[in-house]
C-alpha cells in the first residue's frame, strides 16, 4: 500500500558534508547577527538632511526669543515689584516711627500720673492687652483730658496703618519672589535653547556649513529681490503723490510747500497731518540705531554695549523722546497699525506668530534690527523672516 507521508529530507551524513553544513550555518548566523545589529544601530542616529539641521537650529533661536521676550517681561516686572516693595518697606518704617512716637507721648502722661498717685486712666491703656477695647469704653475715655485723647487716637491710627502697611510688604514680597522663580525659568529655557543650536551647528562637517552658509545666502538674496520689490513700489506711490500734490497745488506732508519733495522711499501711509513731526521722531530713533551698528545681540540686554531685538529699538525710540514697552509683545499694542506697503522710516516691523522679533524700518524694503546671538546689530530686509505686522509708534 503506497504511503501518502512526506518524504523525509536526506540527512548528510558524510564528514565533508557535515563540515559544509556547519560552514552555511555559521555564515547564515553571523550573517543575521550583522543585519539585526545594523537594523538595531540604524535609527539611533538617523541622519539628517542640511535643510533639516538649518530649520531646527532656525526653529530654536525662535524659542530662545520667545523666551526672551518672557524674561524681560518678568525681568520688568520683578523690577516694579522691587521697587513697591521698597517704597513699601519705607514707608512701613516711617510708621512704625511715628506710632512709637505716639506711644511715648502716651508714656509720658501715665509717668506724669503716675508720679502725682495712683494708676490713671491713661496708665491703664497702656498697660490693656487690647487698647481699642479699652477705648470703647466711654466712661473712662470721658476722664482723659483732650490732649491724651488725641494722643491715644494718634496711636491707633499709626498702630492700625503700620498693621496693614506690613500685610500689603508682605503679600508684595510674596509676588516678587513668584515672579523672580519665572525670570529664573526664562533664563534657563533661553540658555538651553541656544545651546542645543550651538551643538547642532558644532556637529557640522567642513562640507555641511558651507552648503548651510549657500542656503543663507539663496535666503538673503530672496528677502533682498522682495526688499527691492517693495521700494520699487513705494517709490512709485511716492512719485504719483508727489505730481498730484503739485497739479493740486497742496503743500507737501512736513514742509507746508507745494512739490516740497519728502525724499527716500518708505510709503506716504496717506500723508497725515502730523507727518512732518513724526519724520523728525523717526530720525532721531534712526540715527541711534544706526550708530549701534555692528554691537552684538545678547539676550535681555537693553545697551550700551549689546542689544536685544525689542531692547534696541526701546533705546532708539527712546533717544526721540518717545517711551516704549519692554518686550515685543507690548510693543506691538503702541501706536498705530501699518500696512506692510505703507510703512515709512522708523515704523516697527513684528515677525512670526508668536510676534518673537522686532525691527526698525529704514526704507527700501530694510530694517535695522538686532538678529539672534552671534550675530550683531544690522541692515537686513524685512523678508528675511515671515512678517507678522507692523506699528507706528509715534
Amino acid at each position: 500500500m503506497a504511503s501518502h507521508r512526506k518524504p523525509r529530507t536526506r540527512i548528510l551524513t558524510s564528514p565533508g558534508s557535515r563540515r559544509t553544513a556547519a560552514g552555511l550555518t555559521t555564515a547564515a548566523l553571523a550573517s543575521v547577527t550583522l543585519l539585526s545589529q545594523t537594523a538595531e544601530a540604524a535609527p539611533s542616529r538617523p541622519q539628517q538632511s542640511i535643510e533639516e539641521v538649518k530649520q531646527k537650529v532656525d526653529d530654536l533661536y525662535r524659542q530662545a526669543e520667545v523666551a526672551t521676550q518672557k524674561y524681560n517681561a518678568a525681568k520688568e516686572q520683578a523690577d516694579e515689584q522691587r521697587g513697591t516693595v521698597d517704597r513699601l518697606l519705607d514707608d512701613t518704617a516711617r510708621r512704625t516711627q511715628k506710632m512709637n512716637d505716639a506711644r511715648r507721648q502716651l508714656g509720658t502722661y501715665a509717668a506724669a500720673q503716675y508720679r502725682s498717685g495712683g494708676i490713671s486712666p491713661t496708665v491703664q491703656l497702656l498697660l490693656a492687652r487690647n487698647p481699642q477695647q479699652f477705648a470703647d469704653r466711654s466712661h473712662l475715655m470721658g476722664q482723659l483730658t483732650g490732649a491724651q485723647k488725641k494722643a491715644v487716637s494718634d496711636y491707633q491710627e499709626q498702630q492700625a496703618k503700620a498693621v496693614r502697611q506690613r500685610a500689603e510688604a508682605s503679600r508684595s514680597l510674596e509676588r516678587l519672589t513668584e515672579t523672580q522663580a519665572s525670570l529664573k525659568e526664562s533664563k534657563k529655557d533661553v540658555q538651553a535653547k541656544l545651546a542645543e543650536a550651538r551643538q547642532l551647528l558644532s556637529r557640522l562637517t567642513a562640507q555641511e556649513k558651507a552648503r548651510l552658509a549657500e542656503l543663507e545666502r539663496k535666503k538673503e538674496a530672496e528677502a533682498k529681490r522682495k526688499a527691492e520689490e517693495l521700494a520699487r513700489k513705494q517709490a512709485e506711490k511716492e512719485r504719483k503723490e508727489r505730481e498730484d500734490r503739485k497739479q493740486h497745488g497742496t503743500p507737501d506732508p512736513g514742509t507746508g510747500t507745494p512739490d516740497g519733495g519728502s525724499g527716500g522711499s518708505g510709503g506716504s501711509g496717506g500723508g497725515t497731518s502730523d507727518d512732518g513731526s513724526y519724520a523728525t521722531k523717526a530720525a532721531k530713533a534712526l540715527a541711534f540705531a544706526r550708530a549701534q551698528m555692528g554691537k552684538p545681540y545678547v539676550w535681555g540686554a537693553t545697551g550700551p554695549n549689546s542689544y536685544d531685538c525689542s531692547g534696541l529699538t526701546q533705546a532708539a525710540w527712546k533717544a526721540a523722546g518717545v517711551s516704549l514697552p519692554r518686550t515685543t509683545w507690548d510693543q506691538v499694542k503702541t501706536g498705530d497699525r501699518v500696512a506692510t506697503k505703507d510703512l515709512k522710516p522708523g515704523d516697527l516691523v513684528f515677525f512670526y506668530n508668536d510676534i518673537s522679533h522686532v525691527g526698525m524700518y529704514i526704507g527700501d524694503g530694510k530694517m535695522i534690527h538686532a538678529p539672534k546671538p552671534g550675530a550683531s546689530v544690522r541692515v537686513e530686509s524685512i523678508y528675511y523672516m515671515p512678517i507678522y505686522g507692523s506699528v507706528r509708534p509715534a
